[in-house]
């Protein structure tokens, strides 16, 4: 039996079809249905029930499928192993930023790590906190950025970098001119708002209602860019992180929120039981000395 049968098989389960799956590996459909007949050939049992509209793993290809996961992560990790006797020379890390998050002395890390060995590679991908704590916990990422709190039963963290919220309004807002505002002075706005991925959500419902109102959302976003458009459309006002606020335009103005303040707390974050490769080890490792020194960030 050879991996690349048990792989084939996942992906078929994964995406319930033949077609779809060969697609995603890049082969043709008949190789990929050769090879999972070949599959029940060798073991003796139908992995799948197949009709015109649906395939439905059969009761074998079920218990098959468990064991066939837990082989396909052993064989990565052997992988992953034989990485680490290679001293870097290749490697692939996988890394999940927020898109609210100013990533770009942090990429320089990235830059400056691949320079030393150009023989690693990375995937940077975009989401929310709670999706990429949902992936790293899945093993689909190797560390991530996310907002603390996290879930220190599932993961090991460092945090890096912490800083208020800032409200951002159009220059022609009556509140536009004001060094501070207090968060209730905002009861009656209209917001912009992050969507419900991200942890900053949640942040600033829950801040609002500490100054007694729940906040009138008349519309979500993924992307920060997208959120400063809408404000000097004078949809709304907004809150972004300080270091996102740096990068605006004139079209939009910032202030100062109090009373309470909100502030996130950035840290990277990484799986307490999962196979950590040699790259990311040393990548991590990497980060954190340069995150640790005096300044690194730097707003003004």
């Amino acid at each position: 039996m050879d991996i690349k049968h048990l792989q084939y098989f996942i992906e078929v389960t994964k995406f319930n079809s033949f077609s779809r799956a060969a697609d995603h590996l890049y082969i043709t459909q008949p190789t990929i249905s050769k090879m999972i007949k070949n599959l029940e050939t060798e073991l003796g049992v139908l992995l799948f029930e197949r009709s015109r509209k649906k395939l439905t793993l059969t009761d074998a290809g079920r218990i098959i499928l468990e064991q066939a996961k837990l082989i396909n992560q052993a064989f990565n990790n052997l992988e992953s192993e034989l990485d680490n006797l290679r001293g870097l020379e290749k490697g692939h890390i996988r890394i999940g930023l927020p898109p609210i998050f100013d990533a770009h002395l942090f990429l320089k890390i990235v830059g400056s790590f691949h320079e030393l060995h150009p023989g690693i590679t990375f995937q940077l991908v975009e989401d929310g906190s709670k999706k990429i704590e949902e992936d790293v916990a899945n093993n689909l990422l190797d560390v991530g950025v996310v907002v603390l709190p996290t879930n220190n039963d599932i993961f090991q963290h460092f945090s890096f970098m912490e800083e208020d919220l800032l409200l951002i309004l159009h220059p022609s807002h009556p509140l536009a001119e004001n060094e501070e505002i207090n968060l209730a002075d905002l009861a009656n706005e209209s917001f912009i708002m992050f969507n419900k991925d991200f942890v900053l959500y949640d942040r600033i419902i829950a801040s609002c209602n500490q100054a007694g109102f729940n906040p009138h959302i008349i519309s979500e976003s993924s992307q920060w860019s997208f959120i400063e458009e809408m404000v000097a459309s004078k949809l709304g006002v907004s809150l972004l992180p300080e270091s996102i606020c740096s990068h605006l335009t004139k079209d939009v103005k910032p202030v100062r929120v109090v009373n309470p303040s909100i502030s996130w707390n950035l840290a990277l974050i990484w799986g307490k039981d999962q196979y950590l490769s040699y790259a990311a080890k040393e990548w991590l490792q990497f980060t954190k000395e340069r995150l640790l020194k005096p300044g690194f960030y730097s707003f003004s």
